[in-house]
Order: structure tokens, then sequence, then C-alpha cells
């Protein structure tokens, strides 16, 4: 007779990791079931080209849980993170530059080469981010209230509203704000310096197919401010080893308090009977037969293809249909002969060392957007350009680098039938040619390159319409709405069925959050810290 387990997971990724581990710290008997050969999700590093290694998709960390790093060891399992000297470096179309980062005093003096009054403002627009982020922290590890609970509802979102509610009328002022507004208008509000808006702009459109005018577009700038590294908020780092570090430690974590890890195991079908998920069978025909089965795949991909649509009501399939993905992303590493020389700034510098970015305005922004929306992909991309080599010498031959180009917009879909099978090298080449136009001499310093367009991001870690995100980051699709209200604290439309990616509160990025919190509803729903789990 099969032996039933407590937990399966489908999917490997660091949230399914983190979900394992806290439900086998616990006593249960839980595998996690891997389509690639290895564990990681998208948080996965790879040699690309001989010698050269690097992060393949996620590139960045900051969001990461410190509760989940103490909880699982991390740091004594390997992971050390190294903080970026400053956090971007934006090249200008005059020949100047801004750097924004490396402590108050040092962004306010690059803001006065653009604008007096910007520098002056500052220091009040941090701490009206810095009041909504620390919410956000908050609930980050906090399940949302799962409407249709009756009192259940209502007390946990009181309790939940309470920070909220406790904040002065200017702060909630801020909190709409963020949460409604688009990008541009909330900066309006308070710079006057395009290149100071581009330079918090940027964050509103990562990993998010819209543009800075989008209403609710300022929220997922918000998205990007609430983490931290070695303790200091805000902060954003490089993994010594690429992103993989990260959740080759959790596997190690996961492994020693008995999970059972299983990869080249691809998931066909959830099993269902009489309204119950009861396991799931693998693409071979065998069947893994548990107690709760926890999806840590996007609710896109789980609903359509991995659950007979016979199982599901025709509302909630109705639901799903409308669940948005598509974040406009278009990956890609490469390996450079030499560091990129930039126009404005020539010489080796920290500015190397930070997130590099080719979007000096708004407006770029918004015609990037425009462009894809028209055509596919926009004339002049977004991109953002890494380097971790510069910290980091593991990841390439000595005198030669490895950098991520982490570029936006790219539709998920293109225009008149055409595949990202047949465009993603004229992608590709535009993206190189548009760092060419920053830095002369980059083209010609690619020794090779690794392509990952919104199909590949697809078909390689499962990302539906290569959503980095496993859905787009707007209100209809946040908190308790995440997937779908009333499934929005991790449990799915049928009993014994969880969810515990990023297609959960609190969304996308290496959180490990949603992970976290699904362990504890599933906990909960076994009867485990029955009392404690909904407050803790």
């Amino acid at each position: 007779m099969t032996e039933r387990l407590d937990a399966v997971i489908i999917g490997g990724g660091h949230n399914g990791l983190v979900c394992a581990y806290y439900l086998a710290r616990a006593g249960k008997r839980v595998r996690v079931l891997e389509r690639r050969h290895i564990v990681g999700g998208a948080a996965v590093t790879e040699e690309f080209h001989p010698g050269f290694r690097n992060s393949v998709a996620s590139y960045t960390v900051s969001l990461l849980q410190p509760k989940v790093i103490r909880d699982m060891k991390l740091a004594e399992r390997g992971l050390r993170i190294v903080e970026r000297p400053i956090s971007n470096f934006l090249p200008q179309d005059d020949g100047r530059y801004l750097k924004l980062g490396g402590g108050l005093e040092r962004t306010q003096a690059e803001f006065r080469k653009f604008s007096q009054a910007d520098a002056e403002t500052l220091p009040a627009y941090y701490e009206a981010l810095d009041v909504v982020a620390d919410v956000l922290r908050d609930l980050a590890l906090v399940s949302p209230p799962n409407m249709g609970e009756g009192l259940g509802t209502l007390l946990s979102a009181a309790r939940q509203g309470r920070r909220l509610a406790g904040l002065n009328l200017a702060q909630q002022r801020d909190v709409l704000d963020l949460f409604t507004k688009s990008a541009r208008t909330f900066l309006d509000s308070w710079f006057e310096s395009e290149a100071v808006k581009a330079a918090f702009g940027f964050d509103a459109v990562v990993g998010n197919f819209a543009s800075p005018d989008t209403p609710g577009s300022a929220y997922v700038l918000l998205h990007h401010v609430f983490g931290e590294v070695n303790g200091k908020k805000g902060v954003w780092g490089h993994a010594i080893g690429g992103m993989g570090a990260i959740t080759q430690a959790m596997r190690q974590a996961c492994e020693e308090i008995g999970v059972q890890i299983s990869v080249e195991a691809p998931v066909e079908r959830v099993l269902v009977d009489g309204g119950r998920t009861v396991g799931v069978r693998l693409e071979g025909g065998q069947e893994v037969m548990a107690h709760s089965v926890v999806s840590n795949v996007g609710p896109r991909l789980l609903y359509d293809r991995l659950i007979d649509p016979a199982d599901l009501a025709p509302e909630f399939r109705r639901r799903v249909k409308g669940f948005k993905v598509g974040s406009g992303t278009f990956r890609m590493n490469v390996a450079l002969s030499e560091l990129p020389s930039f126009a404005c700034l020539p010489e080796p510098g920290e500015h190397h060392q930070s997130g590099i970015i080719i979007a000096p305005t708004l407006d770029y922004m918004d015609r990037a957007y425009t462009d894809a929306k028209q055509t596919g992909m926009s004339k002049a991309p977004i991109v953002e350009m890494l380097i971790p080599s510069t910290v980091d010498d593991s990841l390439a031959p000595p005198g030669q680098h490895v950098a991520s180009l982490f570029c936006q917009q790219f539709a998920p879909e293109l225009p008149d039938g055409r595949s990202w099978d047949e465009a993603r090298e004229e992608a590709a080449d535009l993206i190189i040619d548009t760092v060419e136009r920053w830095a002369p001499g980059f083209k010609a310093s690619v020794i090779a390159r690794q392509i990952h367009s919104p199909l590949d991001l697809e078909r390689k870690f499962g990302l539906m319409g290569g959503d980095i995100m496993h859905g787009n980051m707007s209100l209809d699709q946040l908190w308790s709405a995440r997937p779908i209200l009333g499934h929005g604290a991790y449990r799915g439309p049928l009993k014994g069925l969880y969810m515990c990616g990023a297609g959960t509160h609190p969304g996308g990025g290496v959180t490990g959050a949603p992970g976290h919190n699904a362990a504890r509803e599933i906990l909960a729903d076994g009867g485990f810290w029955r009392r404690i789990t909904r407050a803790a």
C-alpha cells in the first residue's frame, strides 16, 4: 500500500522549500516535487558559458524575510549577502548621472545637482514611505482575512487594520495615494526633477507590465522598498554564489529536518476525490498520495493546467480566467570581457556594484510600455544591469565579468501570432544595442549571452506569461484578493488544497513570506498551534 504523506508540495522554488521546512519542523511528513533537475525555482545559479555563472532569473536580495533566514539558519549554512554601496545609478541624456543611496546626505548631494528643492524634500519623502513600508513589513508575515468566513473575517480584518487606523491623517493619505495613484502622479506631488522622479519611479515598473502613468503603479514602487539586508531597511544586496546560494541553503535545511525532495518529478495532475485533494500524479504515471496538496506554482498554472476543470466550480473557473499575468519581463545574462564604460562616468567605481538603470525619465518608461503594447517590444527598453562579479569573484574568470540584464517592457504575447521563439534574438540584440548607446564598447565586450524571453521564462520556470510575480501586483490582486477573494489565506477552493507561492500574499520577490504563512495555516487546519497561529 502506498504511504500517504502529510503534505506534497508542487514546485521546489524558494517558497515551496520554506513551506516544507516549517511543516517538517512541526513533525509533518513532507515531499517536494520539482519539475527541473534542481530546486530553487527562479532563484538558481547556473553556468551559462564555460567559466561564467550567474543567477538565472531572480537576481538580487532585499525582500527575503529575516525570520526565514533565522529559522532556517541560512547564514550558518553559508549564505552571505553583500550590500550594494549605493542603490542605483542612472545615466542621463544630457551627459550627467544620478546616484541613489549610500545614506541620506549622499543622496541629497546627488539631488542638488538636479534640484535644490528635491534635496530638501527627500527626508520627508523617506519618512512618509518608511511609515507605510513598516505597516507592510508587519503584514507580510500575517495571513490576510479570508472573506466569507463571517466573524473570523471581521476579527482578522480589525486586527490587521489597527496599524492603519493608528496612522495620522497625513499618513493615511499617503497610504491611499500609494495604493491607488500612478507612480507619476504620486512622485509629481513630491519632486520636480525628472531624473529624481525616474530614480524612484523605476521601481514602479519592475516586473510590472504597465506605464508609470498606470493607476496603482505607485504600490509596486512601495513593494520594492519594504525589504532589508543585514538588518538595514530598504537596502539591496548580492548573494555570494548567486541566488542559488539561498535556495541550496534552504534545501540543506529541509533535508536535514527530513523533507523528501524529488527533482525531475513533473506533476501532471492534482488528484481529487469527492471534492477533496488526495494527492498528485506525475507525468510518468506515478501517484503521490497526501493529506494536503500545496501548490508553489502560480495560480494560473495550477488551475488552468494541473486541475481537471470538472473539479472546479464554474464561477471559480471564470474568476481564475480573469486573473492577470504577464510582467513584461525579458531576462538576460551576459559574459563580459571587461567592465562596461559609461559615457557619463567611464572609470570603474561603485556604480558598477549598484543597479545600473537605463531609464532616464518617466517619459522614457512610458514610451517603452506604449511601444510594447503596440508592437510587442519597446524600441528603447528599460534595462537594469547588475554586475555581481564586481563583488563575487567566483562567478567569472579573473579580469572578466558577468552581468544580469533585467529588461522591461516586452509583451507576454506578440501581435499577429508571432512567437517569441522567432523574436527572442531580435529582442536580445535590441537590448545589447540599448546598453551600447550609454556604454560605448559594451557590445564588443559580450562573450556570450543567455536569453530568457517571456515564453522562455514560462517554459523553464512555469511562470505563466513570463510573470516573475506569479500574477499582476494590482490593487484587485493584493492582500485578501490574492489570488482571488475568498481564497486569499492560502487555501484553495478544494478541501486539502493550499497555495504557498508568490501568487498569494504578500506577492512577488524572493521573500519566503508566502511559504511561511501557508505552512502556518496548514498546521492550524490540522489542529496544531490553532490558538496562536492567527496572531503570530
